[in-house]
């Protein structure tokens, strides 16, 4: 019988235990980095939003403390879109190197530094704003590197403190901290924007984000055997369960058997998928709901929510139910990554063909369009920590790849919608939700062939292929 199918030889803590702990650490690390990404996608309205300059002789006292409380700058559209853009670049940019330096270097170091990086620029934010466009920019390109950087680093700690049995909970709870960190910030930026001004977002989330790093290097350790705090039979019960997978972290990249792994390109197929979806629902669910459902501006920051909220719950339940289906050998390890990539992929490209042809009233339109955003959360338990049961030696390193990949798919899906949306107003998103079930459906046509769940003979312990 595999190890990944093997029941834990006595009963340990999960919820209250240091793993977990761990888990809702990292969950919270990744709400709050999300929302620094996304705050200012909605803070920007109330930053350029008005045309009058400062100090017009005619402007009265209460405008003249209303822009004290949220100034604003003349910023063309090119120019919004540039700073719109230059936090993916440094995101982009990260993954791969900070996917190989995680097999070497400490991942505590790593993401603690990375993420208070990311909170002080952005308590930086308004007074870059005030400098000039470029400091704004430039804030975001390495804000984007340090969040790209705890982004790709922190699936490493999986390595050492992931049980095989619990790898779908653990992975989807610290996971689905990113689309709780979109709900939080849709949800309260525009209530912090109209209360106490556009630059407290910056100052909240920033200082959030500071804590919360001192508070990562305080409760972190890269080894459970390290943790000063670990019960000793959740030590050894995690040594245990990984002790045939852990190894020399030095170890050379199989970079030329890593190209030819059919496993490992159904995982960057899937994740490819994953973020094309992903990131046309990001950047064009307000569109769709102006243009399509004509809802009121509050109402269209309401519902842009919603779906992160659900999409974090069903993140959630589907690696509980998961690590169920495989503690209680219901299903295969191989079955229950399938299963979850189906769902994943499979479900919110069907809600897209019902926004098509079966959304005859508003409410119904909401309704597909908040299970189309929201169902791809399924893939956590699936492709996206498959790499972590064919190669978990490299785990690190694969995501890199796998999230540079998706990201490419991000990339090519917003410009190719932005290029339809031109030429075609009335029915283009229509075939926008065509092009994703076709990227969807044939990413999972590969996935179903190639996706494989027991560990690759180049990433065995004794195999050195060098490129």
């Amino acid at each position: 019988m595999q190890m990944d199918n093997q029941v834990p030889p006595k009963k340990v803590p999960t919820f209250c235990s240091l793993r977990y702990g761990l888990s809702f650490l990292l969950h919270f690390c990744n709400t709050i980095i999300m929302s620094q990404m996304i705050c200012l996608n909605l803070t920007i309205v109330a930053m350029v939003n008005r045309t009058n300059p400062h100090g017009l002789p005619n402007t009265s006292t209460k405008e003249l403390l209303d822009n004290i409380k949220n100034p604003v700058y003349d910023w063309s559209p090119e120019i919004q879109g540039l700073i719109f853009s230059s936090i993916f670049y440094g995101v982009l940019f990260t993954q791969v190197p900070v996917g190989y330096l995680s097999r070497i270097y400490s991942i505590k170091k790593m993401v603690g530094s990375a993420l208070f990086l990311s909170s002080l620029l952005c308590l930086f934010i308004p007074l870059a704003a005030e400098t000039g466009v470029t400091f704004v920019i430039t804030c975001r390109v390495v804000q984007g590197a340090a969040q790209g950087t705890v982004s790709a680093a922190q699936h490493a700690i999986w390595i050492k403190w992931s049980p095989p049995l619990e790898r779908g909970r653990l992975t989807s709870v610290s996971l689905s901290g990113f689309p709780l960190g979109s709900f939080t910030a849709l949800l309260a930026t525009g209530f912090i924007c109209q209360s106490l001004g556009w630059p407290m977002v910056f100052y909240i989330f920033g200082a959030g984000g500071c804590a919360l790093s001192l508070l990562w290097f305080v409760l972190f350790y890269d080894d459970p055997k390290d943790h000063p705090c670990i019960n000793i039979s959740e030590k050894e019960y995690i040594t245990s369960s990984l002790m045939q997978q852990v190894s020399s972290s030095r170890q050379s990249l199989p970079i030329k058997a890593m190209l030819k792994s059919l496993p490992l390109w159904a995982i960057s197929f899937g994740t490819f998928a994953f973020q094309w979806t992903n990131n046309i629902m990001i950047l064009f669910m307000p569109v769709f709901l102006n243009s399509k459902l004509h809802v009121s501006i509050k109402q269209n920051g309401l519902l842009s929510a919603v779906p992160y909220l659900l999409a974090w719950m069903i993140g959630i339940i589907a690696g509980e139910t998961a690590d169920f289906l495989l503690s209680r050998n219901i299903l295969s390890i191989v079955i229950i990554r399938k299963l979850f990539t189906t769902l994943g992929l499979l479900l919110p490209a069907f809600f897209h063909m019902c926004l098509c042809y079966l959304s005859s009233s508003v409410y119904g339109s909401i309704i597909f369009l908040v299970l189309a955003n929201a169902t791809g959360s399924f893939c956590l338990s699936g492709i996206i920590i498959n790499a972590l049961d064919i190669a978990p030696r490299y785990y690190g390193f694969l995501k890199g790849v796998t999230n540079l990949i998706g990201m490419l798919g991000a990339l090519i899906s917003s410009s190719l919608t932005g290029v339809i949306l031109g030429q075609d107003p009335e029915s283009s998103l229509f075939k926008t939700f065509y092009l994703i079930v076709a990227v969807n459906v044939i990413s999972l046509i590969f996935c179903l062939v190639f996706i494989k769940a027991e560990i690759e003979d180049w990433a065995k312990e004794g195999q050195h292929t060098r490129l």
